[in-house]
């Protein structure tokens, strides 16, 4: 079968990449390898950079709707829970012009479904792509009963994705640490000493505790997460490695899924995402670390640059692959560093929220290349954050 655009998986990076080229004017199938579209996990964080694509796309109001739009972010220390720094997130949407919202991942996955679907997009499930071959006119992705075949082919097939084998031979990276979740009615937590209107953030020797509201505020997110090098995961090894954390900490620790857990990789930056006519896209290309709440945002990203230029495929691929590998690149080693910096232990704890403690609540030195507008270009990707 042949289109203009043949998408590889049907996560959030690839119906934002066939909803960006849709409305770019191709013609975009998308390969599932599942029986139906649908996301797994619970809870994610949509920073301004984000928000201001859903809007180009008209469908910010919808993500608003299904979404809270916390007043601040606060880290606090998951020892003593006092607290540390702040972002005032109103003020963030003043100075970015767009929101910083969280949402169920399940909800923006329909989103951007929903809006695939009025696109008149292609959306096929069962597929599971084996191989792919590409030239200087065109790609497929090849499949055990045949191929999808088109000007070009966009693999957003994940964190394990088959087409990155073209390109490197890495494997994910494991960093030790294990993610437990749950996402639970608020009255569950009514009682409880727990910010209803905030992303909450406990970083703590090797471990630390995400929670915010979703959902209208009905629901309550949490995410704990530890190091677990010898890979003895269950709920004991949960309750025992926050053991050493506060009231408001271990409080929470009873809501969470008891009965499935994730293991936390990455990959490696690689520096070049396009062979031929053949590009990768999403956690393919760029799988970080959870640490900047910015693996969904870059794959929406990659979407927004793939679907703005115009002009023939191989100068639009060509401006892809000489702005996006370096901009992740970016944030997955940052991410990595940001981790290490949250779990210190010991005297690095304390020179830790000595530095947080001392940061001015509006200084936005170290999230203006994140949250400003995503380039489309080299020359314009904003510095990074001062190193002192």
């Amino acid at each position: 079968m042949t289109s203009n655009v043949v998408v590889v998986g049907g996560g959030i990076g690839g119906l934002a990449g066939a909803l960006a080229l849709s409305r770019a004017g191709q013609q975009v199938i998308v390969l599932e390898q599942t029986s139906h579209f649908g996301e797994v996990g619970a809870g994610m964080q949509i920073a301004p950079n984000c928000t201001r694509i859903l809007d180009a796309w008209g469908l910010l109001d919808e993500v608003m709707s299904l979404g809270v739009r916390p007043e601040k972010i606060v880290m606090k220390d998951a020892v003593d829970g006092s607290v540390l720094s702040s972002l005032d997130l109103h003020d963030v949407e003043r100075r970015y012009g767009f929101p910083y919202l969280v949402i169920h991942r399940s909800d923006l996955h329909g989103v951007l479904l929903r809006a695939c679907e009025r696109a008149g997009v292609s959306l096929v499930t069962d597929v599971t792509v084996t191989g792919y071959s590409t030239s200087g006119v065109g790609a497929a992705a090849l499949h055990g009963g045949g191929s999808y075949a088109g000007d070009v082919v966009i693999a957003a097939d994940g964190l394990r994705s088959t087409a990155r084998r073209r390109f490197s031979e890495d494997e994910p990276v494991s960093s030790a640490y294990v993610a437990y979740r749950g996402a639970v009615p608020i009255d569950r937590v009514a009682a409880m000493d727990v910010h209803l209107k905030d992303v909450v953030v406990f970083v703590g020797p090797r471990c630390h505790l995400v929670q915010y509201p979703l959902r209208h505020g009905e629901m309550f997110n949490q995410v704990a997460v530890f190091e677990s090098p010898g890979a003895v995961l269950g709920p004991d090894e949960l309750d025992a490695a926050f053991q050493g954390t506060c009231a408001q900490v271990r409080a929470g620790l009873p809501l969470m899924w008891r009965d499935r857990w994730w293991r936390m990789y990455d990959r490696e930056p690689i520096m070049n995402w396009v062979d031929g006519r053949l590009a990768l896209a999403g956690d393919a290309a760029h799988a970080p670390l959870q640490y900047l709440a910015q693996g969904a945002v870059m794959a929406i990203e990659d979407a927004w640059v793939l679907g703005a230029h115009d002009g023939d495929w191989d100068a639009t691929l060509a401006a892809y692959n000489a702005v996006r590998p370096e901009h992740c690149r970016r944030v997955m080693t940052t991410a990595r560093a940001w981790g290490e910096f949250w779990h210190h232990d010991g005297a690095k704890r304390e020179w830790r929220n000595s530095v947080l403690r001392g940061r001015d609540v509006y200084d936005y030195s170290y999230v203006d290349w994140l949250f400003g507008a995503t380039a489309l270009r080299p020359e314009q990707e904003p510095p990074m954050f001062p190193v002192a």
